[in-house]
């Protein structure tokens, strides 16, 4: 358990309590920066963003970009920066096996998080045999339960990013077969018609559905939560969105020898107040 482990375990019940009814938004910060802005919005929890990170240290978002030492690190800061629930992209494990899982999520929940996500995709490519899979998830929540935490652990099945055939159908199987290993969050990343939504909410109606909303797909938080959705994420779309920003305006000094784009920037005075306000 970890040594501040008071701290973790008001987080941990903020997090569960959040999930029991409703729907709220789980933005995704990158730095310490951004978890104060995010805080300073209002938003009750923050999630870690596996591709926000890794853009960062100038490298892509891949299963195996990173090394483990590297995202604990990370996830750590995060946390110990926000005053609210945090929530770990955990990526597949970072390890093959279900013992080398658990081993690392009991590593993760020392870094003072609330919850962390486990994903059924291979760092060689695909997904792992549905079997495997969940194996995977209940060393998940063995080793959680072994730290007495409560951690919340979000079963992530990734069948719409992968392309499998009837991705609808391979979810759902999935994320039954995960909610029976133990997750307490069910999440298919890349779902976006509400119609799919629909139906994986009602498929797996005893545990709460995250949906990943990652471009504008016309849905609101509204539309949404009448879905019966309990948590929307944007997984790396705002640090996209920074990046955006920043090459357009790079690319506009660079190729036209234009300044205009820096005059969108945030006043200097606005983001010195919001980060001195501690």
């Amino acid at each position: 358990m970890p040594a501040d482990a008071g701290p973790q375990a008001e987080q941990v019940a903020r997090f569960r309590a959040l999930h029991e009814d409703g729907c709220f938004v789980i933005p995704n910060p990158w730095d310490r920066g951004t978890v104060r802005a995010l805080e300073s919005l209002g938003f009750d929890a923050l999630a870690t963003t596996s591709a926000g990170f890794a853009f960062t240290r100038g490298l892509p978002d891949s299963v195996d970009a990173l090394s483990l030492d590297e995202v604990l690190a990370h996830t750590a800061e995060i946390a110990a920066a926000a005053r609210v629930p945090v929530n770990a992209d955990f990526q597949s494990g970072y390890a093959e096996t279900p013992e080398g899982v658990a081993e690392n999520v009991r590593r993760c929940v020392a870094t003072g998080v609330a919850g962390l996500s486990i994903e059924d995709a291979r760092s060689s490519g695909g997904l792992y045999e549905l079997d495997q899979a969940a194996a995977r998830i209940r060393a998940a929540r063995r080793a959680i339960d072994e730290t007495g935490t409560g951690v919340l652990l979000t079963g992530r099945a990734e069948g719409f990013l992968y392309g499998v055939p009837d991705p609808l159908d391979d979810a759902i199987a999935r994320l039954r077969a995960y909610s029976d290993a133990g997750a307490d969050v069910l999440f298919a990343p890349g779902v976006r018609e509400p119609a799919d939504i629909e139906a994986i909410v009602q498929a797996v109606a005893s545990k709460p559905v995250n949906v990943l909303i990652s471009t504008d797909t016309g849905l609101t938080v509204s539309d949404l939560a009448a879905l019966g959705v309990r948590r929307i994420s944007v997984g790396s779309a705002l640090a996209r969105v920074a990046w955006a920003a920043f090459l357009g305006a790079a690319g506009a000094i660079a190729r036209e020898g234009s300044f205009a784009p820096l005059g969108a920037g945030t006043p200097f005075a606005e983001l010195n107040e919001l980060f001195s306000s501690g």
